[in-house]
């Protein structure tokens, strides 16, 4: 099992676990490593130090039963000195964390409706349905339409990783 630290072109840093190099290799080149962040799929490896397994004795201070990630896995991972993480515009870690928690929220708490949203965000405001949460895609144009029309709308891009488990 091979971790990597991880790092994508806007500066979000986090870990990957995988079956090996030429498996993170492989992922990398299909466009199946994302951000957990932003979905941003150009992804570059950071230097990290080597974990070396030199037996099955627990880690002081640290609990037996914690769980490793899966093979494929994406979490956030601290990058080095949050302060310059902080000058340099890259979130720290707990912050990163709770950006994913909440968006997986809002995937779970709303329906999506695709392209439709436009269109079902005005049959809501004119009473046409029950207004209910949902999300979907909008152009600009519609987005500014819907503003100038009363509607109330956020534009509030989810990562791929808060649409769905990963494995």
């Amino acid at each position: 099992m091979k971790v990597l630290d991880l790092q994508c072109r806007h500066g979000h840093v986090f870990e990957g676990w995988f079956a090996s190099e030429d498996d993170f290799q492989g992922q990398r080149e299909r466009g199946l490593v994302q951000c957990p962040m932003c979905a941003d799929d150009h992804i570059e490896k950071r230097l990290s130090a080597p974990r070396l397994n030199l037996g099955a004795r627990e880690p002081s201070g640290n609990s037996a039963t914690q769980a490793s990630p899966s093979a494929g896995q994406v979490v956030p991972s601290s990058p080095a000195g949050t302060t310059a993480a902080l000058d340099a515009g890259v979130l720290p870690p707990a912050l990163q964390a709770a950006w994913l928690h909440l968006a997986r929220k809002i995937v779970a708490n709303t329906e999506d409706v695709g392209s439709r949203f436009a269109q079902e965000a005005r049959r809501m405001h004119h009473g046409e349905v029950e207004e209910r949460a949902i999300r979907g895609q909008a152009t600009p144009d519609e987005a500014v339409q819907l503003i100038e029309e009363g509607i109330a709308v956020m534009p509030l891009p989810l990562p791929a990783s808060a649409k769905e488990t990963l494995q």
